[in-house]
């Protein structure tokens, strides 16, 4: 009770600093230091990966030219690989970054669009790289996964990179290297867990579980932040109305709005939504309170947030130990590590797996 009734008189800015910046009552500091503990993992070793071919990453965004380059330099295989293979490619960029003289390229992807840009990319630049339409949940990818592949899967979603460590471990794939993410786009409504280890515990998990770890904008810019605080706020606020107006201390879903909304004034915003969910406005509601009651309550909600969201890397290393030790179970020799900085990608959580011939 004491740890809530401080978290609700902090402020939104409070909500964004670092925890350790001011103490707070128990259990806070508590449950920090052990998620601290619980969460302490270090790099994996860099290799000498050669500079990128001239104009390599024309038409590729920074950021994710960033995480490519820190992933591929972080590949250490005891065996030069000698086919990459790309899981879920997009337009292949990874796989051309990691391929050098002598070795060959499969990058299989889902959409056609980028399936064709990437084939026109890799043509360009005079790569041997066959870049394949293929949805890798159909029972006949597991074809693309000859013994000979070095498979890598760089922030593949759920499902799809766990059908990678399923189908790459029968097909006798000796190299993998998968970075994970977003652990709940899955077909299931509970976690099925992947090793002995993880399908004895007694840990069950969710959808909303799972969306933990992701539920952080560490790569996103001040402008979208500022977004996403005021969309909250509004709909905060209106929520306060809508309960109002219709008597009821209830919540009313509403849809996604376009950014544009949040250009209006508060008034109008609110008014607007409630013609769009059918709710008749009575009265002469108080919209400057309404709008800094929506901006208090979001302040709430973010504090107490900060007590949950301490648990966001000890579980996503959880997840991602589960999935070291299936391939441990299949026969692999597996390392787990970081392959880059926290700011980069908040999914920086590499696996390695190789086997002996």
């Amino acid at each position: 009770p004491e740890l809530a009734a401080h978290l609700r008189q902090c402020s939104l800015a409070d909500a964004e600093t670092d925890t350790t910046a001011a103490p707070l009552p128990a259990p806070f500091p508590q449950l920090a230091q052990r998620a601290q503990q619980l969460s302490a993992l270090g790099s994996l070793p860099e290799t000498g990966l050669p500079p990128a071919a001239h104009r390599l990453d024309v038409a590729v965004p920074g950021r994710k030219w960033q995480q490519i380059e820190a992933f591929a330099s972080h590949l250490a295989f005891r065996e030069q690989p000698r086919h990459w293979l790309d899981w879920c490619s997009g337009k292949g960029h990874l796989g051309r970054r990691l391929l050098q003289p002598g070795q060959h390229l499969t990058c299989l992807e889902y959409d056609a669009e980028l399936v064709a840009a990437g084939q026109a990319l890799s043509t360009h630049h005079h790569l041997p790289a066959q870049h394949v339409h293929q949805d890798v949940m159909a029972n006949d990818s597991a074809r693309h996964l000859a013994g000979d592949k070095s498979v890598v899967a760089l922030h593949a979603c759920g499902d799809l990179h766990v059908r990678l460590m399923q189908l790459a471990s029968q097909q006798g794939c000796r190299q993998l290297a998968v970075a994970p993410c977003c652990y709940n786009r899955i077909a299931t409504q509970q976690y099925q867990a992947l090793s002995t280890a993880a399908q004895a515990s007694s840990l069950r998990l969710s959808l909303d579980d799972l969306g933990l770890p992701l539920s952080e904008t560490v790569t996103a810019g001040a402008r979208v932040r500022r977004q996403r605080d005021t969309s909250m706020a509004r709909r905060l606020g209106f929520d306060l109305l809508q309960r109002q107006q219709r008597q009821t201390d209830e919540y009313l879903p509403t849809p996604s709005l376009p950014v544009a909304w949040l250009e209006k004034p508060f008034e109008q915003y609110c008014r607007d939504l409630a013609e769009l969910k059918q709710l008749q406005l009575t009265g002469n509601p108080d919209w400057a309170a309404l709008e800094a009651a929506g901006w208090q309550r979001l302040a709430e909600v973010r504090n107490l947030e900060r007590v949950r969201n301490l648990f966001r890397r000890p579980l996503e290393l959880w997840l991602v130990l589960d999935r070291a030790l299936f391939l441990e179970e299949q026969g692999y020799n597996v390392r787990l590590g970081l392959f880059c900085d926290y700011p980069l990608t908040p999914r920086n959580l590499l696996i390695l797996a190789e086997r002996d011939r």
